[in-house]
């Protein structure tokens, strides 16, 4: 079966300064891929690539099928994104919002607030969902996001960041319920978080300075007495540093 996230020489360069280096990876149905880094490494950039939010200088990105080049609408079709920041339009209400984001993919009437229900009931939005986004705090407006990304089901989901803001426990909430999508879907998580990898990914990789440098399930890295954290800690401090 074909891989419903296909990443192949993907390339962005802002004039001398390459951003992301020649990156190829592919993610199947069941897999949930952190993809970490040091800051400025890469991570976001790719995946505004493939989310279709940027286009790369080189190579390609495909969800299930279509180029996001391409056939962005199609790619789109399938892809659920919650970017850095979760952007909305901050003077609607929760509800509005969503029925906006649903209308906007061509659900209507029942089942468009079938659709808006679930989604506020799956990020426990319902308390809030009748008040301006601009009033909610950080925790609960990346929640918004999060909740417009799932709203359609899609199949591939690119998450940037998804418990920034959240307290413990809505962090614990999120992770359960990335744990109940995966055997349906393609999961690409960026954090910084290594807790998070550790919690809910079946595969890290690792990019430093544009380019992977490490493509493993979390637990072979601890097999090899290479934990996440290790390697991460290499990446920002530097030998210098680290042997100081």
């Amino acid at each position: 079966m074909a891989a419903l996230i296909e990443i192949e020489k993907l390339t962005k360069r802002f004039g001398g300064f390459t951003a992301v280096d020649e990156v190829s990876f592919s993610v199947n149905r069941g897999e949930v891929l952190g993809f970490l880094g040091p800051n400025g490494a890469g991570k976001s950039t790719t995946m505004r690539m493939l989310a279709g939010f940027m286009p790369p200088t080189a190579g390609t990105a495909r969800i299930c099928g279509a180029d996001v080049v391409e056939n962005p609408v199609e790619a789109k079709r399938s892809l659920g994104f919650l970017p850095e920041g979760a952007p909305t339009y901050p003077e609607m209400s929760v509800t509005g919002f969503l029925a906006f984001t649903g209308s906007v993919r061509g659900f209507r009437g029942s089942e468009l607030s079938d659709r808006v229900a679930l989604a506020m009931a799956q990020t426990q939005l319902e308390g809030v969902r009748l008040q301006p986004i601009e009033t909610l705090s950080k925790g609960f407006k990346r929640r918004v996001g999060l909740a417009q990304a799932l709203l359609h089901d899609p199949p591939v989901l690119v998450l940037d960041e998804p418990t920034d803001g959240l307290d413990p426990n809505q962090k614990h909430e999120v992770r359960e319920l990335i744990r109940r999508m995966a055997p349906t879907k393609a999961i690409v998580i960026s954090t910084h978080i290594l807790e998070e990898v550790d919690a809910v990914c079946t595969r890290a990789i690792i990019i430093a300075r544009g380019t992977v440098i490490v493509d493993k399930p979390p637990r072979e890295l601890e097999t090899e007495g290479r934990t996440l954290e290790e390697v991460f800690r290499r990446l920002t401090l530097g030998p210098a540093k680290e042997s100081a």
